[in-house]
């Protein structure tokens, strides 16, 4: 499956102008925030062998993530661990796709959503798209923005706070992850409320009561 332009062409249609393609990454880690791009591309100048960004090793995406942010409009926002552990993972994905869509340098009046579910605090039309990282230009596009920008954030936790690994697994259960969890402890960055860091601190309060 190769990602095409039908679903922007299908929205201009019927007479939207400005319609934006939205993902998020970062749902499944157990640390860091989980982050969303929107992404506006304007027919005609939309880089080649953009793809779901779980298809692309690390230097295409890299390469992918400056030739689209040369030719499109595009906004990278996030919902922290604090609002995470507030609403749930769903909920703060969705609040920052709204962000990402809010802060695009257009006013997007159309917008193409990865996921089978709609944020419910949009303020314009728009269309879920299943799997639409592998199917929708502006919407890999926006995976590819999203893992980068949320990828980098993380090294840069790492060296923050080493032995983790985040440098590599980017805030995913690895078990490299998990013994450092144990032995160095929890981090404000991690997710209390996922079961893996939930059930460390259980038993480190146990330990301590």
């Amino acid at each position: 499956m190769i990602p095409d332009f039908e679903f922007e062409r299908g929205a201009a249609a019927r007479g939207f102008r400005t319609i934006a393609g939205v993902d998020e990454v970062g749902r499944g880690p157990l640390a860091g925030p989980v982050t969303a791009a929107a992404v506006v591309f304007t027919e005609g100048q939309i880089p080649e062998g953009l793809n779901d960004s779980k298809k692309l090793t690390a230097r295409a995406r890299e390469r992918l993530y400056d030739e689209i942010m040369s030719v499109a409009v595009v906004c990278v926002a996030h919902a922290t661990v604090e609002e995470i552990e507030e609403h749930n993972i769903l909920r703060a994905s969705h609040l920052a796709m709204t962000r990402a869509l809010a802060g695009l340098a257009c006013v997007a009046d159309y917008a193409l959503i990865d996921g089978n579910m709609l944020p419910r605090d949009l303020s314009l039309p728009a269309q879920p798209v299943v799997k639409g990282d592998a199917r929708c230009l502006s919407i890999s596009a926006a995976s590819i923005v999203a893992k980068t920008v949320r990828d980098n954030l993380m090294v840069d936790l790492a060296q923050q706070h080493p032995g983790y690994g985040w440098e590599t697994n980017m805030g995913y259960g690895s078990k490299s992850h998990m013994a450092a969890l144990r032995d160095l402890g929890v981090t404000p960055h991690h997710r209390r409320l996922f079961k893996p860091v939930h059930n460390i601190l259980y038993q480190a309060n146990l330990l301590t009561d």
